[in-house]
């Protein structure tokens, strides 16, 4: 019996890997338009675990990912259990990516070349880190399933979180910027993992 659990274990484990490892691409751009993003005229009012969400503009995505996190332990791991670092455009370049290194750590993405393989500034404007706010359990299961490499298609909204102790969230709503303050914050209503 011992060894029946044991082999089951090791069967599950194996099956997690393998949906969790990293694709491959041959060289060339695989996901080559920029965002979408699109100014609303009327915006619904949503909610998660007790917090406001505000839509800003509606946002529509097609990129590859150069990273995932999954959080549980800071406050807006109720809210977005998940980022992901995404790229566009030249950065879901295999040729591109090989030349550079990327992570992510406490809710930030980051990336270092020794020599940059394109503009630094394309880099900054064609990559980014986005927090994921799950607009169902089923949308929570299939972000917390993504994989480096993977492309993914996303639709939603870029919004603002508010809670009732003043606490806010707000999505950035340009490309052009960098560091603190420039991730975007994403209600998720729809991905696709190709």
């Amino acid at each position: 019996m011992k060894r029946l659990v044991l082999i089951v274990l090791a069967v599950l484990i194996a099956g997690w890997l393998w949906s969790h490892r990293e694709r491959s691409h041959p060289p060339g751009a695989i996901a080559e338009s920029d965002p979408h993003q699109q100014s609303m005229s009327a915006a619904p009012q949503l909610e998660r675990n007790g917090y406001r969400i505000e839509p800003l503009q509606r946002f529509d995505i097609e990129a590859r990912v150069l990273a995932a996190s999954t959080y549980r332990l800071d406050r807006e791991a109720d809210l977005a259990p998940v980022d992901l670092a995404l790229g566009w455009g030249r950065m879901s370049d295999s040729a591109v990516l090989d030349r550079i290194s990327i992570s992510q750590s406490g809710r930030f993405y980051f990336w270092r070349a020794e020599e940059f393989p394109i503009p630094r500034r394309e880099i900054e404007t064609h990559s980014a880190n986005m927090h994921m706010i799950p607009s169902s359990p089923a949308i929570e299961r299939k972000l917390k399933n993504v994989s480096r490499g993977q492309i993914v298609t996303i639709s939603g909204y870029l919004v603002e979180a508010t809670a009732g102790d003043g606490w806010r969230w707000r999505s950035s709503l340009t490309r052009d910027d960098t560091g603190q303050g420039a991730c975007e914050l994403i209600w998720v209503e729809d991905i696709a993992v190709h």
